[in-house]
C-alpha cells in the first residue's frame, strides 16, 4: 500500500515519452543555456573578449595608410638669392663680345620658404620588428579569454541550479493538488457516509455538518495549492525565458530520492579557474610594464609623389624606406608605480582565490549535510505515511460501524494528508540537496548530449 501512495504522490499522471538518453529536465536545462538572458549577455562578453584577441594579433600584422598634405601659402620668410647682381656684369659682358642680345639681364630672386601650391601623397606601410608590449598585450586577451569562459559557465551552473530547484517545486505543486484533491474524495465520502447513517438514524447532523465545514476547508487548500502551481510554473518558465504559462512537461526518469550521490570532491569549479585566469592577467600585465624598458623597432616604406601645381611625372615620384627605434629611458616613474598596481591586483586575485576555495569546500561541506538531513527526513516520512495510512483504515472501519466519533476520523483523515504533503516536501528537498551538491562539485555536464 505504500508504494501505491508513493506513485501517487510522486509518479501519479506523467506523461509516457520519457527521454531514453536524458530527462526531459536535462532538455529544459539546454533549452535554459540557448534561451536565458543572463547567459545570452556573458556569451557576448565572451564574444567581445574573442574579438579582442583577434585585435591583439593584428598589431603583428603590417599596416598601410594613404597620406597625403597640400599646402597653399602666402607671405612669410623668404630667402633672398642675389642672382642678378652676380650674373649681369657678366651677361652684359657676353653681349659686347658677340654683339648680340642672347644674354637677357636677370633680376634677383626672393624664394618663399612656406611651399606654395605643393601637394605630397603617399602610401606607408608599416610593421612592428620588435616590440614586447603587444606579445604581452595578446597573452593578456587570452586569458581573458579563459576567464570569460568562465564566467559563462559559472552562469551556467548556477542556472542549473536554480532550473532543477524550480522543476522540483512545480514538480511539488503539482502533486500537492492531487493530494488535496484525494484528500477531497475522502471527505466527499464522509459526507455519503453521514448523509447514509443520518438517514438511518444512526447519527445526527452535527457529523454531516462538520464533514460539510472539512469540504469548504479542504477546496479552499485545493485553490491555494493550484495558486502555488500557477507561481512555480512562471517562475520556471522564467529561467527559459518562455511565456509565464506555457506547460511544462513532468519527467519521472530523474525522480529518485534514493540515487547514489557522487563521491567524488569538487571539481575544478569554474569560480577558481576565473581568478586563477585574473591572477595570471595581472601577472602578464606586470611583465608588460617591465618589458615597456625594451627597445622597440619598427620599419617603414613610403612610396608617394609630390610637387608643385599637382605635376605627377616621374621627377615628382619617389620612395623612402626606413627604421624606426624608440627606447623610453625616463618616464617619470610612470613605468614603476604600474608594476607596483600590476603587482597589488596578481595578490589580491591569489588572496581571493584562496578564500573561495574554503568556501567551496564549506559549500560542499554544507551540501552534503543538508542532503543526509533531507535523506533521512525522507525516510522518517515515508514510515510516518504507512503509520497513518494504517491508522486512517482502522479508524474508518471503526466509524462505519457507529463506534467512532467524526471528530476522530476528522483527525484521523488529516493526519494522512499530512503525512502525504510531509513525504512529498520530503521528497522534493532530497531533489534539491542533491542539485546543491551537484553545483557545490560543478558534476553537471555543460555540455548537452540531446539528440537533434
Amino acid at each position: 500500500m505504500l508504494s501505491k501512495v508513493i506513485n501517487l504522490i510522486v509518479f501519479i499522471g506523467l506523461p509516457g515519452g520519457i527521454f531514453a538518453q536524458e530527462s526531459r529536465l536535462d532538455a529544459y536545462i539546454q533549452e535554459g543555456f540557448s534561451r536565458n538572458q543572463a547567459i545570452a549577455r556573458q556569451n557576448f562578453q565572451l564574444e567581445r573578449s574573442m574579438m579582442a584577441l583577434q585585435e591583439a594579433r593584428a598589431y603583428f600584422m603590417p599596416t598601410a595608410s594613404v597620406i597625403s598634405t597640400y599646402t597653399k601659402a602666402g607671405g612669410g620668410r623668404t630667402i633672398d638669392i642675389p642672382t642678378g647682381d652676380m650674373l649681369n656684369p657678366v651677361y652684359a659682358t657676353l653681349n659686347q663680345l658677340t654683339q648680340s642680345q642672347k644674354f637677357p639681364q636677370l633680376e634677383n630672386q626672393s624664394i618663399q620658404l612656406s611651399p606654395d601650391n605643393f601637394y605630397d601623397a603617399k602610401v606607408r606601410a608599416s610593421l612592428p620588428l620588435v616590440n614586447t608590449e603587444i606579445w604581452y598585450a595578446k597573452k593578456i586577451r587570452q586569458e581573458d579569454i579563459t576567464r570569460q569562459q568562465a564566467i559563462v559557465n559559472v552562469y551556467k551552473r548556477q542556472l542549473v541550479k536554480d532550473i532543477k530547484t524550480a522543476y522540483y517545486q512545480y514538480f511539488q505543486a503539482t502533486r500537492a493538488v492531487d493530494i488535496y484533491r484525494n484528500a477531497l474524495q475522502l471527505v466527499m465520502e464522509n459526507i455519503r457516509v453521514n448523509k447514509s447513517m443520518l438517514d438511518n438514524g444512526i447519527r445526527n447532523n452535527t457529523a454531516l455538518t462538520r464533514a460539510q465545514t472539512e469540504q469548504q476547508r479542504v477546496e479552499a487548500a485545493i485553490e491555494q495549492a493550484q495558486n502555488n502551481r500557477l507561481n512555480a510554473k512562471a517562475y520556471f518558465n522564467f529561467l527559459l525565458n518562455r511565456g509565464l504559462q506555457d506547460s511544462i512537461v513532468l519527467d519521472s526518469a530523474i525522480l529518485n530520492p534514493d540515487a547514489a550521490l557522487p563521491a567524488t570532491g569538487p571539481q575544478q569549479r569554474e569560480e577558481l579557474v576565473q581568478l586563477e585566469s585574473s591572477r595570471r592577467m595581472a601577472l602578464l600585465a606586470e611583465k608588460k610594464e617591465r618589458s615597456a624598458f625594451t627597445p622597440k623597432v619598427s620599419t617603414f616604406l613610403d612610396l608617394g609623389s609630390q610637387g608643385f601645381n599637382f605635376a605627377f611625372n616621374k621627377d615628382t615620384r619617389y620612395y623612402l624606406w626606413g627604421l624606426n627605434l624608440q627606447w623610453d629611458l625616463f618616464t617619470g616613474g610612470q613605468r614603476k608605480y604600474r608594476i607596483q598596481q600590476a603587482s597589488a591586483d596578481a595578490a589580491i586575485a591569489q588572496t581571493a582565490y584562496n578564500e573561495t576555495q574554503q568556501g567551496i569546500q564549506l559549500e560542499l561541506d554544507r551540501s552534503a549535510n543538508n542532503h543526509r538531513s533531507a535523506a533521512a527526513n525522507f525516510g522518517s516520512a515515508r514510515t510516518q505515511l504507512q503509520l497513518a495510512e494504517k491508522y486512517y483504515r482502522d479508524q474508518f472501519k471503526v466509524y462505519k460501524e457507529g463506534q467512532l466519533l467524526y471528530i476522530e476520523l476528522l483527525d484521523a483523515q488529516n493526519q494522512l494528508t499530512n503525512a502525504r504533503l510531509q513525504l512529498l516536501q520530503a521528497w522534493a528537498q532530497v531533489q534539491i540537496s542533491q542539485a546543491d551538491i551537484e553545483r557545490a562539485q560543478a558534476s553537471y555536464p555543460l555540455v548537452s548530449t540531446v539528440n537533434n
